[in-house]
């Protein structure tokens, strides 16, 4: 049996390149940026005005000019209408491109018009008022976004200004989920009262979808052959084989067994935690990797993201930080295992995360997964956590 820190070092040891792909702009959200942006030119790409009013020469106001004549009306999108004298000015808008001649936005609460001609009313100006200067943000090759990291909308939206219609991003391993037991019927069937809906399976592929992964799903009846035949199929065929189910001590958990006679190398079996302890994890050759969760549902929750995840994410160079939080009540936790600690994460009025333990069945409660925000992983061969005490978290769901 290994510990937490044991079985987290021979997991991300395992980590993967899976290579890159092009993808289209319109289904690159949630990827794995593969590239770094680029501008493909300033940033704004020009002295951009940014209030509505009118521009002018600072050196005329300078000199004691304070009326002017309106020459023309500039929208954004259109040519820059230059002023031919100092007499002159602008009528522009916001987001439109300042004509050379000017240097200086003064918006329509500061002047009056009358006749086509625009008063300033106010006592002082400064140069490049109103001016988003050409740039400003970024230069031409600049790196907009780096690379390795997920794609979001805000990314997309740099994507896009620069005209990337098409995006380089990380591949995805290919992954199929497992889950084994005769107990496990459909989620349409109505089960008999010693029968349970599947459950872990289909909350896998959600998470993972939420990685823009695709995952295949299958499940497997405890059945040693058959369980042996499927194995032996997604060995050549997959990247990851993540399994639910089957790997405990029971005469039925065939998982184990079978992996070893297809030369699966066991690299753990047991982990020294609650919930999850029956985690199994091997590699075949140097190709697939199989994360076989116990069946429980918080056992396979925990374990997919406390393991999993972070290997994901690792294999696809994404630089995570680990979370902490404060416990906000005494604990106490006698077994010899590291707890994994199921708490609801609210931010207090000093801005620190505090965790609330929320009472559990067990392994077994999936029905208290929706009340909670993360797992509080307590240290192993301890007995008693105080209030107060920081320790780190593995958030499972949007708290703020």
């Amino acid at each position: 049996m290994v510990t937490v820190s044991e079985a987290e070092k021979i997991i991300l040891s395992r980590t993967r390149d899976f290579g890159t792909e092009i993808i289209t702009f319109q289904n690159c959200i949630g990827r794995v940026l593969a590239e770094n942006i680029i501008a493909d030119r300033d940033f704004p790409p020009f002295n951009r005005v940014t209030m509505d009013g009118i521009a002018i020469n600072y050196n005329a106001f300078k000199n004691g000019a304070r009326s002017f004549q309106i020459k023309a009306t500039q929208s954004a999108g259109e040519p820059p209408i230059d002023i031919n004298n100092n007499t002159e000015c602008i009528e522009i808008m916001t987001g439109a491109v300042l004509p050379v001649t000017t240097d200086v936005v003064i918006p329509y609460e500061d002047i009056e018009i009358k006749n086509r001609v625009a008063t300033i009313i106010v006592e002082a100006i400064t140069p490049n008022q109103n001016i988003h200067l050409q740039g400003k943000d970024k230069k031409q090759k600049d790196i907009l976004v780096e690379a390795n990291q997920y794609i979001t909308s805000a990314i997309l939206s740099v994507a896009a200004t620069v005209g990337k219609n098409k995006i380089l991003v990380k591949k995805n391993p290919r992954i199929i989920i497992i889950s084994t037991g005769d107990e496990l019927v459909d989620i349409e069937k109505i089960p008999d009262s010693f029968q349970i809906r599947r459950s872990n399976d289909h909350t896998l592929l959600s998470i993972l979808k939420e990685y823009s992964i695709d995952a295949d799903m299958v499940h497997l009846p405890d059945d040693e052959n058959i369980i042996f035949k499927k194995l032996n199929e997604c060995l050549d065929q997959y990247d990851v084989i993540l399994l639910s189910g089957g790997v405990s001590m029971g005469k039925f958990d065939f998982v184990p067994a079978a992996l070893e006679k297809l030369s699966v190398e066991k690299l753990f079996h047991k982990v020294r935690q609650k919930p999850g302890k029956p985690f199994w994890f091997g590699e075949h050759g140097k190709g697939t990797l199989v994360f076989a969760f116990p069946g429980n549902p918080v056992s396979t929750f925990m374990c997919f993201h406390r393991y999993f995840l972070p290997w994901l994410k690792a294999s696809q160079q994404i630089k995570s930080q680990s979370a902490f939080a404060i416990l906000n009540e005494d604990f106490i936790f006698k077994p010899s295992l590291q707890y994994f600690l199921q708490v609801k994460l609210l931010i207090n009025e000093k801005g620190q995360l505090i965790a609330y333990p929320v009472e559990g069945g067990g392994s077994g409660d999936l029905a208290n997964l929706p009340y909670s925000d993360a797992f509080l992983e307590l240290p192993l061969e301890r007995t008693e956590f105080k209030k107060g005490e920081v320790f780190r978290i593995w958030p499972f769901k949007q708290f703020i």
